[in-house]
């Protein structure tokens, strides 16, 4: 009976989208004010439906409803709650509902947003956004229903999948969605400047916030992606350039390319065009990522098994795509740009070539990621495309990214003098040819890490002069001590102090990637009980092998002690789980970080006579990776925040005031 009341819900929100965007059209056109808020009414409506629909998905999995096919399919008595309610987007169906139901809070929140504001603008916001979901919702009802039945009853469920059953599948998906989803508010704006002509700036002022919200949970939601990987799959690294990683990251790359190049519309009536298709390009990213997870079309880790909701998204994105495009040729004349690009040497042709690098490096990525899928429709085979192709593909635009990431802020508008460049990046280039030179003498040799290191070396230098040259002019126009002119310095131009915080994190991470990447140590070892091997600076002795079973699952532990020189670092305890519901055993890393490296030992095999087979990896600096992630996160949060309005102009130092004193 609940299952039926679930599917209802989802029946009427199904008829009231149709209505909502009926009506939101009609009164668009006709001006009828009392037609667009009955859309909005109508939307509020969809909304709770949702809601209602989702509580009972939740409801079911919490207490094993195993009448409901995916909550049989996807739980188990045995499952702890936190799992059973992340179920909610373990599975297709509910991961489906579960993008709805986000969608909808984003519509509501929009719409309140909006009340007394762009409201030419909104009926088509709306309908953009309704016409979403009323696309999921026909997935739902006609494809992936979360609430089919079952019979008879079963009295036990199948359970999650053991790789899925760790305490990140809790957060990272709802991060991931939480970024995808929020790329459909910006190109709902976008379409609605379209339809409307509205083409100034008041679209963009309206979703900048939008694009960054979703950008940092998108950053976030890869960021903990990545870590999960490291510690659950145990292979030693974070990033395999799987289908659905890239599905990820590619929406990640036209947002934040979108990010940047918004600033030279905003300050110079330029890139109009070129924003648009960043915004829409960014939405359809999200749309195919979302297909490549869920249409079982790529073989992965992550993804859902083959299914019929392809062609459903497959038609979905041909008419939105194809929509967009007609609406950039009818108003090509309306987003000509307002000014011309007067130097190659300029802030807004830095910006420029940071975008295309970002596009490049997305395109390169798309086209990786489809070409098994095209070679498998058109000859039958699948052709592999591996790491080793992104890797050789987007490290030299990655190299010329972080560069740019020092370039682009510090630049002069329209023309920059040499005056201008000597000042500005004289001394960062200095430093990161020092730092270049002592990593030399330290016997670093690899030619890509050395220029990874010297870009990262680069950017650090220019953020801290920066943030040096600010506060000391704060300094000498307000009267501040130094603590009090960084803390206003930031508080009042927290967009462009929150972007160099990025651009820092940035610097960081690819620091940490570089380390890791070119300098990481293997070792393979079979040990008999009581015996010794060594990985790096590091002796392990393996003590013993245990075995226990707990309701769940049965767990193979082995026992190491680490020690440095003479020196014991504790213990280590690499496992392997079999879980009762499954056939897939899973491996247990054993972490543990210091601070310039991590030990990563895995439990490989054993044998009747208690000797263990053991994969080490000794990771340097890759801490500098997480560590890289968060200061971007931590910068994003920081440019979000509203900025703040001193009311005495002779309090504050502007951001053209910072600009002048290192011009």
């Amino acid at each position: 009976m609940i299952a039926d009341v679930g599917y209802s819900c989802l029946i009427g929100a199904f008829a009231l989208s149709i209505y909502s965007i009926l009506a939101a059209v009609a009164g668009a056109r006709k001006r009828r004010a009392d037609f667009v808020e009955s859309s909005e009414r109508a939307v509020v409506g969809v909304f709770f439906l949702i809601v209602f629909a989702s509580g009972i998905l939740l409801h079911g999995l919490a207490t094993n409803n195993f009448q409901i096919e995916y909550v049989a399919h996807y739980t188990s008595t045995t499952l702890p709650l936190s799992y059973r309610l992340a179920a909610f987007w373990g599975g297709q169906a509910g991961s489906l509902l579960f993008w709805l139901l986000i969608l909808n809070i984003y519509t509501i929140v929009a719409l309140l947003q909006n009340q007394n504001k762009n409201r030419q603008l909104m009926p088509y916001v709306s309908s953009t956004l309704v016409g979403t979901s009323l696309f999921f919702l026909t997935v739902l009802l006609f494809a992936a229903n979360p609430f089919r039945k079952l019979a008879p009853i079963p009295l036990e469920g199948q359970s999650l999948n053991p790789l899925l059953q760790n305490y990140w599948m809790v957060s990272h998906p709802p991060s991931l969605y939480t970024g995808y989803v929020g790329l459909s508010v910006p190109f709902a704006f976008g379409m609605a400047a379209l339809i409307t002509g509205r083409l100034d700036a008041a679209w963009i002022r309206a979703i900048r916030r939008w694009t960054l919200f979703a950008w940092l949970f998108l950053t976030l939601g890869i960021l903990q992606g990545s870590y999960w990987a490291y510690i659950e799959l145990g292979w030693g690294g974070y990033w395999a350039w799987d289908p659905v990683e890239n599905a990820s990251f590619m929406p990640w790359l036209a947002a934040t390319a979108f990010l940047h190049s918004v600033m030279i519309q905003e300050k110079k009536g330029m890139l109009k065009t070129w924003n648009m298709i960043l915004v829409i390009v960014a939405f359809s990213l999200s749309i195919f990522g979302t297909f490549l997870t869920r249409s079982g079309v790529v073989s992965s880790v992550h993804s859902f098994a083959q299914s019929p909701i392809g062609m459903y998204f497959v038609v979905f994105m041909a008419i939105q795509i194809a929509f967009s495009v007609f609406l950039l040729i009818y108003r090509k004349k309306e987003l000509a740009p307002e000014a011309r690009l007067e130097s190659f040497v300029s802030r807004e042709s830095s910006f420029l070539f940071n975008n295309v690098f970002f596009l490049v490096i997305c395109l390169a990525i798309l086209c990786g990621t489809t070409f098994p899928i095209l070679s498998e429709w058109v000859t039958g085979s699948k052709v592999t495309v591996s790491a080793p192709f992104f890797n050789k593909v987007t490290t030299p635009f990655a190299i010329g990214l972080i560069l740019l990431t020092g370039i682009c802020p510090l630049i002069a508008w329209r023309r920059a003098g040499m005056k201008n460049l000597r000042r500005n990046f004289l001394n960062p280039a200095i430093f990161g040819t020092i730092g270049t030179i002592v990593l030399l003498l330290f016997g670093v040799r690899h030619p890509v890490a050395l220029l990874f290191f010297f870009s990262a070396f680069f950017v650090l230098a220019t953020v801290y002069l920066e943030f040096t040259r600010g506060t000391q002019a704060r300094m000498a126009i307000v009267h501040e001590g130094a603590p009090a002119a960084l803390y206003h310095l930031v508080e009042r131009n927290k967009r462009r102090y929150g972007g160099f915080i990025i651009h820092a994190g940035v610097a960081v991470l690819f620091i940490g990637i570089a380390a890791s990447s070119f300098f990481r140590i293997e070792k393979d070892a079979m040990v008999q009980p009581k015996g010794t091997f060594s990985a790096g600076d590091y002796t392990i002795a393996f003590r013993d092998l245990q075995e226990f079973k707990d309701p769940h699952k049965e767990v193979v532990r082995a026992s190491l002690e680490i020690f440095k020189g003479e020196k014991s670092l504790g213990f280590l305890y690499p496992e392997r789980h079999f879980y009762k519901n499954s056939d897939q055993p899973t491996t247990e890393v054993a972490l543990r970080s210091f601070l310039k490296e991590d030990l990563y030992v895995i439990l490989t095999g054993w044998d009747d006579k208690g000797s263990g087979n053991f994969k080490v990896y000794v990771n340097p600096w890759i801490s500098l990776l997480w560590r890289g992630g968060l200061i971007m996160a931590f910068g994003g949060l920081i440019v979000l925040l509203p900025d703040f309005k001193p009311k005495l102009a002779e309090n504050t130092v502007s951001e053209s005031e910072t600009e002048e004193a290192h011009a």
